[in-house]
């Protein structure tokens, strides 16, 4: 099974973020009742791998019409604010 791809990070202030991309080379999305990047946080440089798309490595959000054994199985996910934190916006609730 390969991770699927962060296809979009809208959050532009996340370390791991550079041009609308995410670099970190897996995040975890949720906390088993939001479906947000639980990656995500703010630094003064930017990191991650620059050469790799970021992927999902693990889904808590058993809710989800994509997680399969806390795993997402989704082609690719957005990230993007959605208030005070960044939220997968493929999360679709069964």
């Amino acid at each position: 099974m390969e991770m699927p791809q962060v296809s979009v990070c809208q959050v532009d202030e996340c370390a791991y973020n550079q041009d609308s991309a995410c670099h970190a080379l897996a995040i975890t999305v949720g906390d088993s009742t939001h479906a947000h990047c639980d990656t995500f946080f703010v630094f003064p440089a930017k990191g991650g791998d620059s050469s790799a798309v970021g992927r999902v490595g693990a889904c808590k959000m058993s809710g989800c019409l994509h997680n399969v054994g806390l795993e997402c199985q989704a082609p690719g996910i957005t990230v993007a604010a959605m208030g005070a934190s960044p939220d997968c916006l493929t999360y679709t609730a069964t």
